[in-house]
């Protein structure tokens, strides 16, 4: 397992977490890679980024996602399907190194894992929606 995707569980962990109890974010994706016995450096800094990325726009991504979920209130949607969209929706929106492709792919991956059986579709539907949407506040891709 590559380091961004290994970063991409810690931090589904821990915004399932922090979606759960609160907390900090921080100290969510440290508590959560002290259970990852293989997490380096990059690692730790990717699923940090990431959290505290979600957690700094989540107005904004939430209401992205729910735009694109055709009837599907946000909480009435599982817990880890909602935190896969926010990650996924962070990623598009502000990490410009990663192609989108790379983002759904990866995304899909987390709800077929920890999702349920419909998880990968739902996802992926609401993803390629978002992908697909004119965000002129995105940060630009690279080509």
């Amino acid at each position: 397992m590559g380091s961004r995707t290994k970063a991409r569980e810690c931090a589904l962990q821990a915004l399932y977490q922090l979606d759960t109890s609160g907390g900090d974010a921080r100290d969510a994706v440290r508590g959560v890679l002290a259970h990852f016995e293989d997490a380096d450096k990059d690692t730790e800094k990717f699923a940090d980024e990431l959290v505290r990325g979600v957690q700094s726009e989540r107005a904004a991504i939430d209401a992205l996602i729910q735009k694109s979920s055709t009837h599907w209130k946000l909480d009435r949607m599982a817990r880890v399907d909602r935190n896969i969209l926010r990650l996924a929706v962070y990623e598009i929106l502000r990490r410009a190194d990663v192609p989108v492709r790379v983002t759904l792919n990866e995304a899909i991956e987390l709800g077929k894992k920890y999702g349920s059986e419909e998880s990968s579709a739902f996802v992926n539907g609401v993803l390629d929606k978002v992908a697909h949407m004119n965000l002129p506040d995105a940060t630009p891709k690279k080509t």
